[in-house]
C-alpha cells in the first residue's frame, strides 16, 4: 500500500509539473506565433504614445521628423508602435548583428559547437562593437554571402523602404557595395530591426539552438556594457538589456530588448542629429515609464 501510496503521489506530482509546463507553454503561445511584417498592425494608444514621445523630444533638442525613427513592441501585450519604420537609415555599427546572425547561418554546427575564442570574439563585435571583429568576420564569411543571407530572411526588401543592409567591411577597407535603396554602406529600418529583435527572442533565427547561442553572445556577461544611450538612461532600474547601438558622426542609435519587473519590450530608435545620444537617453526613460504603467498585473495578483 505504501509503495502504490508513492506511485499515486509521484504521478500526481508529475501530471501537476505537466501542466505548469502545458500552461507555460499556452500563456508563450501569442508571442510564438506573432509576426511582424509590412502588414502588421500597430496599436492606436500605444502608437498615440510613442508619437507623442517622439514629438516632445524632437522640439526639446531641435529635430525634425527626418532625423527620428523609433519602435516599441511590448513583447507582454503585443502591442506595436512606429514612427518612420521602414525608412532607410544609415545604420553604423548596427548592421554588425547582420553579421552575427550570417555566421550562425552558415556556420550551421556553431549553434551547439561554438569554440569559447569565436564565441567571445562575436561578444566583443556585439557588446563591444569592435570593429576589428567585425572585419574579421565579415572577411571570413563575404560580403554578398552576409547579404544573401540577409535577403533570404526578407530582412532587406528595397520595394519596402530597405532593411537590414552589410555592403562594407568594418574599420580600414575598400570593398564596399551600396545598399539599393539609400547607397548606404550599412543600412537599417525600425520594422527590420525589431523583426530581428522578436525573431531572436523567439528563437526563430535560424534555429532555437542557434538564437539561444546568439543571445548568450549579446549577454556576454565577461565584456562590460558601454555606458552610454539606452544603457545610460536605464542605469539602476534592475533592467536586462540585450542591445546593439551604432554611432558614427551625427548618426546615433540604439536598438534593444529590454527586460525588468513586469515589463519586456523591444525599442528601436536612429537618429541623424548632434543631440541624438540625448534624445535616446530621454526616450528610453519615457518608453521605460510607460511600460511600467502599462504592465500586466503578475500572475500572483490575479486568481
Amino acid at each position: 500500500m505504501k509503495r502504490l501510496a508513492r506511485v499515486l503521489l509521484l504521478a500526481t506530482l508529475l501530471g501537476v509539473a505537466g501542466g505548469c509546463n502545458t500552461t507555460s507553454s499556452s500563456m508563450n503561445a501569442p508571442l510564438q506565433s506573432y509576426t511582424l511584417d509590412y502588414a502588421t498592425p500597430t496599436d492606436p494608444a500605444l502608437q498615440s504614445s510613442l508619437a507623442t514621445t517622439d514629438t516632445a523630444l524632437r522640439a526639446k533638442y531641435a529635430m525634425t521628423t527626418d532625423q527620428t525613427a523609433v519602435g516599441l513592441l511590448d513583447l507582454q501585450t503585443l502591442h506595436l508602435a512606429m514612427v518612420h519604420p521602414d525608412r532607410e537609415e544609415y545604420a553604423a555599427s548596427v548592421a554588425k548583428i547582420g553579421i552575427l546572425l550570417a555566421y550562425f547561418q552558415l556556420n550551421p554546427t556553431a549553434a551547439t559547437h561554438l569554440e569559447a575564442t569565436t564565441r567571445h570574439e562575436l561578444g566583443l563585435m556585439i557588446k563591444a562593437s569592435s570593429n576589428e571583429m567585425a572585419s574579421q568576420f565579415s572577411h571570413e564569411l563575404g560580403l554578398q554571402p552576409i547579404q544573401a543571407v540577409l535577403n533570404a530572411d526578407n530582412f532587406y526588401d528595397a520595394s519596402h523602404g530597405g532593411g537590414l543592409w552589410v555592403g562594407k567591411h568594418y574599420g580600414v577597407g575598400t570593398e564596399r557595395i551600396g545598399s539599393p535603396v539609400g547607397d548606404n554602406s550599412h543600412a537599417a529600418t525600425v520594422r527590420q530591426l525589431l523583426r530581428f529583435y522578436l525573431m531572436l527572442t523567439q528563437g526563430k533565427l535560424v534555429s532555437p539552438a542557434a538564437s539561444q547561442t546568439m543571445r548568450e553572445i549579446f549577454r556576454s556577461p565577461e565584456i562590460p556594457a558601454d555606458n552610454l544611450k539606452f544603457v545610460k538612461a536605464l542605469a539602476g532600474r534592475k533592467v536586462q538589456i540585450l542591445r546593439k547601438w551604432g554611432s558614427w558622426e551625427d548618426w546615433l542609435h540604439d536598438t534593444a530588448v529590454i527586460t525588468g519587473p513586469g515589463r519586456h519590450y523591444i525599442l528601436v530608435a536612429l537618429t541623424h542629429h548632434p543631440r541624438g545620444d540625448d534624445y535616446l537617453e530621454d526616450l528610453a526613460v519615457a518608453v521605460d515609464d510607460l511600460m511600467i504603467q502599462t504592465a500586466r498585473p503578475k500572475s500572483s495578483q490575479t486568481h
